[in-house]
């Protein structure tokens, strides 16, 4: 890591269970060199992980281990947040007696089909490996392939070892050399030339190109020369979600985020742009919007480790480490538009106006704008910021004005609840400034139980816990396309109650050993924001409480392809399927070859 060893295992997250509790609890139990967490859900334990690795640019693994059944599925849902991302996780569930001398056991699922089915082969979609090992001596094989898929840039993901908990006890005579230390350098893989050299011809004849950043930019920790690549040759830059905050906001070329919770004016550029440079992005529906935003005559050339993402959409795939393909692509005599150089500043000049009208103080319920706006300006340098789900990813996305990179937008699975559990992981791994996690009501009911994990276990972050009365980003969508509230907002939801029960937020959260604050005003916010940081420093996760307004949302003026009925009844929703009709019109299907 960054010229420094560091172990590649950073700890393991714990719930122990009929399965784990002997073979794999035991071992750990025998093993303190390697930190082990508890968990208080297996879903929460293994977001933490996840959470982990990314605050540690996938050079550090986390490990979740659970028992057999539910411990073992309750974690599947996380492997399908890191297969999304590309982030490595190591998941050890227990399983059932490779002997089945006393079949059916507690928590076996028993296929009538398959007698070699568990309920762990469910981790089989999930996972980017998956092996049950049924004999000890097979870890000779299968150690090497779970290295390799956690340590490799294009096949980063999740791995599941399926241990069976007869298998888990029994003894091996191991070479000696399985436990020699090995240093796992990051694979930085150089392009073919020849496609590199198409690659620099196509960009030589355009005249208005647009540099777009994804995760694999800071993977790579190619963000510098990126930059340097647009400067030599006057490219405006965009980033994409999982590449937010690689540009410094005031940048002359920094045209903003791209797509629909991204800036209006990246999607201004996109739409007018010759030739789109994307590096280490996979350029998902919401960076593209539902691919609205390029021109259809637009060239693509795709920079990515992963020829699987490469060669999406009909572009140029160019395969190769995001740092050293950017660092070898040489584009001499490239006479980029000066008035598109200096556009990127102009468009993006008008977003912060809008942006700054939005934080502006007013009446009424404070705004996530404006709660985002608080966080922002109270930064430091090596701070780190997350949200994951709701509309608080269009909020950070679209408005976050960065000085310095340390930025997690989960917005590859938007899984709820990985807004807390995820901070618990960054906490542990990221060593910098303080980590500060932003999440709606809706999020904190889902998954919740980590807050008291981390304050157990004395890893402190702030979070700022949005109470707007329900799923309310959802409830946007529901009514935005002829529906009517139903069932999103508490107020549109059946009940047996006259005044239904509100969330004590504040008691809850201290409930579970967290510093509580809570604002019912911008400046009450800021004061309340900055005790929680101090808190967070001190080993203390603490929660910061709000209510906001539920409907008010920063918007980056794009369409986004959601499945609106073909027919119906209510006049509103056949209305919204013709406007959807319509923009799929200027929907492009499949890029030009370049």
């Amino acid at each position: 890591m960054d010229g420094t060893e560091a172990p590649l295992f950073a700890g393991v997250f714990a719930i122990f269970g009929h399965g784990n509790v002997l073979g794999m609890g035991t071992a750990l139990s025998e093993h303190p060199e390697l930190p082990v967490w508890r968990g208080q859900n297996e879903q929460g334990m293994a977001l933490a992980a996840v959470g982990l690795a990314k605050a540690t640019h996938r050079r550090q693994v986390g490990v979740a281990t659970s028992s057999i059944g539910p411990g073992a599925l309750n974690m599947v849902t996380a492997a399908g947040v890191a297969h999304a991302n590309r982030l490595p996780l190591l998941l050890l569930p227990g399983d059932t007696f490779v002997s089945r001398a006393p079949d059916p056991v507690l928590q076996q699922v028993e296929h009538f089909g398959d007698g070699t089915a568990t309920v762990n082969d469910a981790f089989r979609a999930v996972s980017r490996y998956f092996d049950r090992i049924t004999r000890p001596e097979q870890l000779l094989s299968a150690l090497p392939q779970v290295a390799r898929v956690l340590t490799d840039p294009a096949d980063c993901g999740p791995v599941t070892l399926a241990l069976p908990q007869d298998v888990q006890a029994e003894v091996f005579d191991f070479p000696a050399s399985l436990f020699e230390p090995v240093v796992h350098r990051p694979q930085r893989p150089r392009p073919d030339q020849r496609t590199l050299s198409h690659a620099a011809n196509l960009l030589r004849a355009s005249r208005r190109p647009l540099l777009v950043l994804g995760g694999g930019v800071r993977y790579s920790g190619a963000a510098r020369v990126a930059l340097a690549f647009a400067e030599r040759h006057g490219v405006p830059v965009t980033e994409t979600t999982a590449g937010r905050t690689l540009v410094p906001h005031d940048h002359p070329l920094y045209a903003g985020p791209l797509g629909i919770t991204g800036s209006s004016s990246a999607n201004a550029l996109a739409a007018d742009a010759d030739l789109v440079l994307a590096v280490g992005t996979r350029l998902q529906d919401f960076t593209t919007a539902s691919w609205s935003v390029f021109s259809p005559d637009v060239r693509l050339v795709s920079v990515n480790t992963a020829r699987f993402d490469a060669v999406k959409h009909g572009g140029l795939a160019v395969v190769g480490d995001a740092r050293e393909t950017l660092d070898e692509l040489s584009v001499d005599s490239w006479p980029v538009d000066k008035h598109w150089t200096t556009r990127a500043n102009v468009e993006r000049s008008r977003w912060d106006d809008y942006i700054s009208g939005l934080r502006r103080p007013g009446t009424g319920l404070p705004t996530y704008a404006q709660v985002v706006g608080v966080v922002n300006e109270a930064a430091e340098p090596g701070d780190y910021v997350m949200t994951a789900s709701g509309g608080l990813p269009g909020e950070l996305i679209g408005g976050w004005r960065a000085a310095h990179p340390g930025m997690d937008v989960e917005y590859g699975f938007s899984c709820m609840g990985y807004e807390l559990a995820g901070a618990w992981g960054a906490a542990i791994g990221h060593t910098g400034g303080v980590v500060t996690t932003l999440l709606g009501d809706g999020s904190y009911l889902m998954l919740n139980s980590e807050l008291y994990s981390a304050a157990f276990a004395g890893h402190g972050f702030v979070a700022v816990v949005c109470d707007n009365d329900g799923y309310a980003v959802i409830d946007r969508l529901q009514r935005g396309n002829g529906g009517s509230a139903f069932n999103n907002m508490y107020a549109d939801c059946r009940t047996a109650h006259a005044q239904p029960p509100r969330v004590d937020f504040a008691s809850h959260a201290a409930a579970l050993g967290c510093a509580v604050l809570t604002a019912d005003t911008l400046d009450g916010l800021a004061a309340a924001y900055a005790q929680a940081r101090t808190h967070a420093r001190a080993g203390t996760p603490a929660v910061v409480v709000i209510r906001t307004h539920p409907a008010s949302w920063t918007d980056a003026g794009a369409w986004w392809e959601v499945g609106v009925p073909e027919i119906s009844t209510n006049a509103e929703i056949t209305e919204a399927r013709t406007a959807s009709d319509k923009a799929k019109e200027g929907q492009v299907r499949y890029l030009k070859r370049p």
